[in-house]
């Protein structure tokens, strides 16, 4: 499964742990390419291999998969590529909901730094929802980290469902 960074691979791979499957046990691998711009080279990487890709984009990178994999991401993943409509946090915050992302937060004591973030001058007009996106991506490691710990936090049917649907696609 190809994603486009490590907050895409430890969410999937949180799930995974959560619903009890092994991908690895499974022939499973979630690469993280370093951005979706990448994804045309790492398809040319396994190309006649007789290896079945699909993976994971937001929805402003969806045009990239579609071009190097020939099939438009969705986010159902009919095709083996799920598109997150925003992206990868946005899809969480909306699963967890601001109070469930911010007591995750406050449990990693990070809150203090989400309330700074909230006081400066140009995020005082923005929802909570918007602070949110921003302190996950703000701080380096950030997004990999709350993404493992978003997954583990939301009831596992209230994660978001194109999280389920590549990894149902990719256990096929």
């Amino acid at each position: 499964m190809l994603v486009e960074g490590v907050s895409d691979r430890a969410a999937l791979a949180e799930l995974a742990r959560r619903r009890g499957q092994d991908l690895a046990e499974c022939g499973v691998a979630l690469v993280a390419m370093g951005g979706a711009t990448n994804v045309g080279h790492y398809v040319r990487r396994w190309e006649g291999r007789g290896v079945r890709l699909g993976g994971l984009c937001d929805v402003g990178e969806a045009a990239w998969f579609a071009r190097a994999l020939g099939t438009d991401p969705t986010p159902g993943a009919e095709h083996g590529v799920g598109v997150c409509v925003v992206d990868l946090e946005d899809e969480l915050i909306k699963a967890l909901g601001v109070a469930g992302v911010e007591e995750v937060i406050a449990r990693e004591g990070q809150l203090g730094s989400l309330q700074t973030l909230r006081r400066q001058l140009a995020q005082r007009d923005r929802r909570p929802h918007d602070h949110l996106r921003r302190f996950l991506g703000a701080r380096s490691g950030n997004k990999e980290r709350f993404a493992r710990l978003l997954v583990g936090a939301v009831e596992l049917d209230r994660v978001p469902p194109v999280l389920h649907a590549v990894l149902d696609h990719a256990l096929r």
